[in-house]
């Protein structure tokens, strides 16, 4: 699992961006149903995966809330 801080996200689109603690990557990603509200600041733990645009974010699971 990767770990980061989410920097961005729109709760009405449910999708936001992640930077990765050990690279400084910025990651899309995009939550179906999301459990719990997630916002700017969050550390976050998930995986990443090609999709049709570049890499993307999926599994994200909030580790602390901002």
């Amino acid at each position: 699992m990767r770990e980061g801080e989410v920097t961005f996200f729109n709760l009405k689109s449910r999708f936001g961006f992640i930077k990765e603690n050990s690279t400084g990557t910025d990651y899309y990603f995009y939550i179906k149903n999301p459990s719990e509200t997630i916002v700017k600041g969050d550390k976050v733990t998930f995986e990443i995966r090609q999709a049709k645009k570049g890499m993307e974010a999926y599994s994200v699971k909030i580790i602390a809330k901002n």
